[in-house]
């Protein structure tokens, strides 16, 4: 987009792999011996942060990278790598590089789970983990804006916290850009002296990944996205609106015995969505860090229900999920009853941190497509944003409206409007050429952070390339608890095909409370 701090493409700091690792049993105690007798680098040789992975020898180091190329006096920024080596004798056949989301993701620290989700690929593949720029262990940036306030925040609270971020980063805001993490990890590659990258992104990284092959298209072997979105994502996110309907639709369709009727599903979101349109309610939500209120409208369902909702959905298929239980909570609250959503409000919101946003804030107000010209004054980005927002077709945005789905989002909208010009550098290119090597796509198709219509667009980016929809499963497929998505997309990294798929059709729906009335 999962930890409630990292959920998506967009969502505040995202990793899709922060939930496997949560998911997977901690190394034990006779890990770091089994991997020191295969010569992996101990405390003393490698830096303190440097990970341990059970049977892998990890290198780490850091590089000195300009902090914006052209600009010596922004200053520098040492960013921190590892590279978990393989197991058997002789060089690597490959070399992996994965990222995990955000943007504004660590991966180093999940290098266990990386380790293990890829399995045996790792017996002759190295796997190259970087932290971008700005995060974890490669000088984390602050810019005084908390996950918490960023997420529970109003539309113009949201709007004023990217203006006070903008403010606080200054000019060092404009080496904070997928660009500028894709040559960091090209320098990277070149000191180890890789010849080519297999690429591998989930949500955020999806986007990253791409802009690495835009610039790098020479060392680049394949690519794997899961949990995709385009270059040329829509920066009023009709995809992801119309998808909350059609997940509705399949988790009741799917349903045995039949728990509820997804036509009516929807139209219980639509009731829901114009009433709180009309009179949002208030929400007391208990954090770690205190009581907060929470103004729930219908900006705020929408993000519930295409962010939130689709995290994690297929890890445990038999118990109840977020998503499986809002056609009941939406049939009560369109019913008078509020109660029920409002608990899925509180329990959702629990998991709020103090996680700082600047990563975030800086990528997607530098990087993503707009609705406004960046170079324009802010009196006139209103304006094209206004004539936008008024060129939207009836139900294109599903069951909610343009502007109340649009305020509900964390990267799109008009959250950046006030993102300063002299600060932002050139618009990342949407269309860039692409190297002509094999890709592999994957989208869960209860996704509505990332859908199946944004990963189809994402794999025609490419001249060969392959979609999947991954069924019952939401953002992203890897987290299905079989191993049948992981295993696909390591047979690709290893071969450039996505072998036998056949397990796919044995992903068992996901459990939905029943709705009565």
């Amino acid at each position: 987009m999962i930890d409630k701090s990292t959920v998506r493409r967009a969502g505040l700091a995202a990793s899709a792999m922060a939930v496997l690792l949560t998911a997977l049993p901690a190394a034990t105690a006779t890990a770091a011996p089994a991997a020191a007798a295969r010569g992996a680098v101990t405390a003393a040789a490698a830096p303190a942060w440097c990970p341990t992975v059970a049977g892998h020898r990890v290198d780490c180091d850091r590089i000195d990278r300009p902090l914006v190329t052209g600009e010596p006096g922004l200053g520098r920024v040492k960013v921190s790598y590892a590279v978990v080596r393989h197991t058997a004798p002789g060089p690597a056949k490959g070399t992996v590089a994965v990222n995990p989301g955000g943007p504004g993701e660590t991966a180093i620290d999940k290098a266990e789970a990386f380790a293990r989700g890829l399995g045996a690929l790792l017996k002759d593949h190295d796997l190259l983990l970087l932290d971008p720029r700005g995060t974890g262990r490669s000088e984390r940036i602050p810019c005084g804006v908390t996950d918490t306030e960023y997420r529970f925040g109003t539309r113009a609270q949201q709007r004023a916290a990217v203006v006070r971020c903008a403010a606080n980063l200054g000019p060092r805001a404009t080496g904070y850009t997928s660009a500028a993490t894709a040559d960091d990890l090209d320098a990277v590659r070149a000191r180890l002296g890789v010849p080519r990258l297999s690429l591998y992104g989930l949500s955020y990284g999806t986007y990253l990944m791409p802009v690495y092959a835009s610039r790098h298209p020479a060392h680049v072997r394949s690519l794997v996205l899961s949990g995709a979105f385009p270059l040329a994502l829509d920066p009023l996110a009709r995809p992801s609106a119309r998808a909350v309907s059609l997940a509705l639709k399949r988790v009741c369709g799917r349903s045995v015995p039949a728990s509820c009727d997804g036509d009516r599903a929807v139209r219980d979101l639509a009731a829901t969505a114009a009433r709180l349109r009309a009179r949002p309610m208030t929400v007391r939500i208990t954090t770690g860090h205190g009581v907060h209120e929470k103004r729930f409208g219908e900006d705020k369902l929408a993000n519930l229900l295409f962010e939130a909702a689709s995290s994690g959905v297929g890890m445990h298929p038999r118990q109840p999920s977020l998503l499986g239980r809002l056609p009941h909570a939406l049939h009560r609250f369109a019913g008078g009853d509020p109660a029920p959503l409002r608990r899925l409000v509180q329990e959702e919101g629990a998991g709020a941190g103090t996680v700082d946003q600047a990563p975030y804030i800086a990528v997607t107000c530098n990087d993503y497509r707009r609705a406004w010209s960046k170079d324009a004054s802010p009196a006139e980005r209103r304006r094209q944003y206004a004539a936008a927002l008024a060129a939207v077709r009836p139900g294109e945005h599903g069951a909610f409206s343009a502007r109340g789905f649009t305020e509900g989002t964390t990267d799109a909208g008009d959250v950046c409007i006030g993102w300063p010009r002299e600060h932002t550098p050139a618009p990342q290119p949407v269309r860039p050429a692409l190297p002509d090597v094999p890709v592999l796509v994957l989208s869960g198709d209860l996704d509505a952070n990332t859908p199946d219509a944004s990963g189809r667009k994402a794999a025609r980016q490419f001249r060969d390339s392959r979609f999947l929809s991954v069924p019952n499963t939401g953002h992203v497929p890897e987290l299905e608890p079989s191993g049948c998505a992981t295993r696909i997309s390591a047979h690709f990294l290893r071969t450039g095909g996505p072998g036998d798929t056949s397990c796919l059709r044995t992903l068992p729906p996901i459990a939905v409370r029943p709705v009565r009335g």
